[in-house]
Parts: C-alpha cells; sequence; structure tokens
C-alpha cells in the first residue's frame, strides 16, 4: 500500500464542500453535517474554504445539484484556484466524472475522503488490511475513468491507498487483489478470535460512541494508561484492550473506532473484526459530547450501528461527557440570560430526559478536568460485579465487602 502520496510537503489544499437541503434534510441540519465534513476535511489535511448549499427535492442523478449552483461552484473554483471539492454524500461513478467534467477539479465524496482518513490514521498490519480492503471495494465499480484520473492527479486528499507505480487498469487484478485481502483478513479475523475467547473468563467492557467524543482520553483515565488521543475525527482505529481493576474486581476495557454518519458500509464490513470487541462486550459505556449541539443525532447514529452489530441491547452506561462546557457559578442565579444547552448547570443536566431513563444508568462527567470520574468508575464497578456474580455465583463473596 502506497504511503508516499500525501500533504505533508505539500501546500495545503483548497477545498469546498457541497451539500443539499432536501424535505428528509432540514437546513441547519444540513449545515451541520456540513460542519463536520469540514472537521473531516481538516483532519485529512486540507482547507475548507466554502460551503456551498442547494434546496433541492431530490439529488440530481447527473450532477448531485442542479445546473444553476454546478455552474456557481465553477465560477468560484476558477476564481479561487481551488483544487479539491468534496461532496455530503457518496457519489456514483458517472456522478463523479460528470461534476468534474464541470468543475475541472478532482472529485471527492464523504465516503471516499472517510476511507482517506482511515489510511492516514491506520498504523497496524490489521487496520491497513482492513482499511485497503475497503478503498479497493470502492473504488472496483469507479474504475473507468478513476485510473486515467488519478494518473492525471498524483497525491492529495483522497488518493491516499491503493496504488502501485503504473496505474492499474484491469479489473481483474483489482478483484483478485480484493480477493486476497479477504483472505488475509479472514486469517487475521480467526487469529483475534482465538484471542477474544482466551479473554473470556474476565468480564468484558467496551467504550464506544460517536468519533471525537473522548472515549480514548477516558479509556486513559478509568485504565491508568496513555493512550494516544487527540482533537481529530477516528484518532482511534485499532482496537486497544487493558485490564482494569477497581476494588478488588478486574475487567477487560476496550476502545473501538468511532462511529460516524454515514460510515461507509464497506468499511464496517472491513472492520468486522474490531467491531466484534463491542458485539462480545458484556457491557457497553456509552460515551456521548454533551457539548456538541447534535449530540442527540450523534446517540442515533451509534445507537443504528449497534443495532446493525446485534449489540444495541446490552447492559450499558449513558456517559455524558465534557460537562466543563457548561460552566455555572453562584453568581449565574441572578442572570437572566435563557437557559440555553451551552449555560446549563449540571444539576440542570441531572434533571434532564437523559438522566431518567429507566433502562440505563447515566452519569455526567468531564473526562478534561476529571470531574464525576470517581462516580463513574464506582457505577462501573457495581455493574461488571452484577455481571460477574451471574458467571460466578460461587466467587461472589469475594466482593462483598466492596
Amino acid at each position: 500500500m502506497s504511503r508516499g502520496r500525501n500533504l505533508r510537503n505539500k501546500e495545503i489544499e483548497k477545498a469546498i464542500l457541497v451539500g443539499v437541503i432536501t424535505p428528509e434534510i432540514s437546513e441547519s441540519t444540513a449545515r451541520d453535517y456540513l460542519d463536520e465534513l469540514a472537521f473531516l476535511t481538516k483532519t485529512a489535511g486540507a482547507e475548507p474554504v466554502r460551503f456551498f448549499l442547494q434546496r433541492v427535492e431530490h439529488t440530481n442523478p447527473r450532477t448531485f445539484v442542479n445546473k444553476g449552483k454546478i455552474e456557481e461552484i465553477a465560477a468560484f473554483i476558477e476564481a479561487n484556484e481551488i483544487t479539491l471539492a468534496i461532496f455530503d454524500d457518496e457519489l456514483s461513478p458517472s456522478q463523479m466524472r460528470n461534476i468534474e467534467k464541470e468543475l475541472n477539479c478532482r472529485i471527492i465524496d464523504r465516503t471516499n475522503l472517510i476511507l482517506d482518513i482511515f489510511a492516514s490514521r491506520a498504523r497496524t498490519s490489521h487496520a491497513r488490511t482492513q482499511v485497503e480492503l475497503a478503498q479497493y471495494q470502492y473504488l472496483l465499480p469507479r474504475l473507468t475513468g478513476m485510473w486515467t484520473h488519478l494518473e492525471r492527479q498524483r497525491g492529495g486528499i483522497g488518493l491516499r491507498g491503493p496504488g502501485e507505480t503504473e496505474i492499474e487498469t484491469d479489473r481483474r487484478i483489482i478483484r483478485e487483489k480484493i480477493s486476497k485481502l479477504k483472505e488475509q483478513l479472514k486469517k487475521i479475523d480467526t487469529q483475534m478470535s482465538t484471542r477474544r475467547k482466551g479473554r473470556a473468563s474476565m468480564v468484558r467492557v467496551a467504550l464506544v460512541g460517536y468519533t471525537n467524543v473522548g472515549k480514548s482520553t477516558l479509556m486513559n483515565l478509568i485504565s491508568k494508561t496513555d493512550l494516544f488521543a487527540e482533537d481529530k475525527l477516528f484518532a482511534t482505529l485499532d482496537t486497544t484492550v487493558r485490564k482494569v481493576v477497581i476494588g478488588n474486581l478486574p475487567f477487560l476495557l476496550s476502545d473501538t473506532v468511532g462511529f460516524i454518519r454515514k460510515l461507509p458500509h464497506d468499511l464496517v464490513e472491513s472492520f468486522k473484526s474490531t467491531l466484534d470487541e463491542v458485539r462480545e462486550a458484556d457491557l457497553l459505556l456509552h460515551v456521548i459530547d454533551i457539548s456538541h449541539p447534535g449530540f442527540e443525532e450523534q446517540m442515533q447514529v451509534v445507537n443504528a450501528t449497534l443495532g446493525d452489530l446485534g449489540a444495541l441491547n446490552k447492559p450499558t452506561i449513558m456517559v455524558f461527557n465534557k460537562t466543563d462546557i457548561f460552566s455555572f457559578t453562584e453568581k449565574d442565579q441572578y442572570d437572566l440570560t435563557p437557559v440555553m444547552k451551552e449555560n446549563r448547570s449540571l444539576d440542570d443536566l441531572r434533571n434532564t430526559w437523559m438522566a431518567n431513563q429507566a433502562a440505563l444508568n447515566t452519569v455526567f462527567i468531564s473526562a478534561k478536568t476529571r470531574d464525576n470520574i470517581e462516580e463513574l468508575r464506582q457505577m462501573l464497578y457495581v455493574e461488571v460485579r452484577k455481571i460477574h456474580a451471574l458467571r460466578y455465583p460461587y466467587n461472589n463473596f469475594l466482593y462483598k465487602s466492596q
């Protein structure tokens, strides 16, 4: 897998972002989606210069947005020397070719952008194999015109990943690569499954949540380790498992890849063995960034993905993170400013619908400032002990003193 084609030694690419407002997607939601696309773009290493939004009944089958908007975008690209246009939905092969002709710049879609970020983040051979498989599966139906396009544009966002010195044009060769990668993943999956079976004697807890909600930071706090964590999307690709002991009760805690809206299907399939950590967990810690304006939708995305994995009904602790955003002091009681998400107190948050879900344990924390971490640890201890007591009833007396 080629890794030399990146932006480290090049001028940062300028990108425009394109989305649509439809009867199913409100303007505010569409703008939230483009904000997330901008974050993805920055994570990949480009500079988002401008958003373009159009209200349509449905996307144009030829150019995604309609003719007038394409002409407006083309004029802006030419006037501002834009090299990259990123669309917030997966484009069909024909749409990609048609749009490229109209805009005369490189075109990628949301799926391609996410795959590129995954390619740059993959560290282990397992993760690299998973990403490479997803990339080839994405490229296969787009081979017509794609390889000549790659020949012209060597390097840049969306082009990191599968490729060799001479561009391959034979579909049969690509299919053979996909077949070999699948076989390679089967072997790796078997090894990982064996490894997980070896850990079956311990209660297993998995951190899940939308990307960039603070899972790795929380993992560091609970397990007292120093995993890589930063304010970028998909900082963690490889599942990390650590043994944790609270009181005298040991269990395994795993940090998994973050979920995201429209996570590419091929990527979900490729990362099946990684996501098996979630599927086989005894308890989930669903981490939510409560400071994000769209956190409710992010919760829905995570729950939908958990449903796809058959893990939605597992015992769960809802961990609302980043409460340090909500500052509230005694003098604020005289402030007549309307109560918004940004200025609720912790007591306000505890009295919301989120804190009163009968079927779920809920805790509000700040992993950054360590607020309420002990409350979370105690809640975690209680839930793990319940599972341990059911699984090993004869050993339950060991923990009664806790």
